[in-house]
């Protein structure tokens, strides 16, 4: 099996450009191990990026991805997030310990903003730039940040230095949410800044889905891996599925191989219309 693709941070960080997601895992005890495995089987596979948060679970994502990483920290490339409500100057610094407490590591590689809150970017940013000095967090993102968000983020991070500190936006992006090709989608890779799309095969809803049932007829595989490697079809942009069954983790790190013929893309863009006009920064 071929090693997945990387792309590159602005920090010069090479990351797969398919990782894990632990959205809706830890809220179930009895689940775990399962949800374990599958992380563990995944890190077999190559896809050593797992995203995370503190509001997953309310930790509870955390923890089982601690126990994932267990005697293999050195092999992944962790991400974590952090509530607006805990985005002060004070308030982010307790809440990345929280998260190291529960992770079981010293440091977090990549820790983001998980959306826009009421405490001011520049406090937000002065924060991660105090954890980075630490040594607690390697790098700094964001998530859910739209054109607008990104050039206030530009402003407050000092222009054009900003691609020295931002090293991802974590948004909504798959089929049926394509509104970031409009222009965040753009903006972002002109600036070199990776799109890290959650939710790349949506909640279910491509699974047998009939628009997208010839393309994955002619290749062999599923409705869902068209989907997955569809959104993974742009250099610079990121996916992190979360599957839980381990058919489910085989076949989205199968998806990472399955190359899309410019007929398929017309195919889909057609059963899935790109956006024509601007369109409000989707989140779920």
């Amino acid at each position: 099996m071929p090693a997945i693709r990387t792309t590159r941070l602005p920090a010069g960080v090479d990351v797969p450009v398919l990782g894990q997601g632990t959205w809706y895992m830890g809220e179930d005890r009895r689940r775990a191990a399962d949800e374990v495995a599958a992380l563990r089987l995944g890190l077999d596979l190559g896809m050593t990026l797992i995203d995370t948060a503190e509001m997953y679970a309310s930790g509870g994502a955390e923890e089982v991805v601690r126990e994932a990483m267990a005697g293999r920290r050195d092999e992944v490339f962790l991400v974590s997030k952090v509530l607006p409500s805990n985005a002060s100057r004070q308030r982010t610094s307790a809440a990345c310990e929280a998260s190291l407490k529960r992770l079981g590591t010293d440091h977090i590689d990549l820790y983001l903003l998980h959306w826009r809150g009421s405490v001011p970017l520049a406090e937000t940013v002065e924060a991660f730039e105090t954890l980075k000095a630490a040594g607690k967090i390697g790098h700094w993102g964001v998530s859910n940040f739209d054109v607008d968000d990104m050039q206030e983020l530009a402003r407050v991070s000092g222009g054009a230095k900003m691609q020295d500190n931002v090293q991802a936006n974590q948004v909504l992006y798959n089929l049926d949410s394509r509104g970031i090709e409009f222009d965040l989608l753009p903006a972002s890779l002109r600036a070199n800044i990776p799109v890290m799309a959650y939710s790349p095969i949506g909640q279910g809803g491509f699974a047998g889905d009939d628009r997208l049932a010839a393309i994955a007829g002619r290749h062999g595989v599923s409705t869902t891996q068209v989907a997955l490697a569809w959104v993974l079809r742009l250099e610079g942009v990121i996916a992190i599925p979360k599957a839980v069954q381990p058919e489910h983790v085989r076949a989205n790190r199968a998806a990472a191989d399955l190359a899309l013929t410019e007929a398929d893309l017309t195919e889909l863009d057609a059963a899935f219309p790109p956006p024509s006009r601007k369109v409000s920064l989707e989140m779920i």
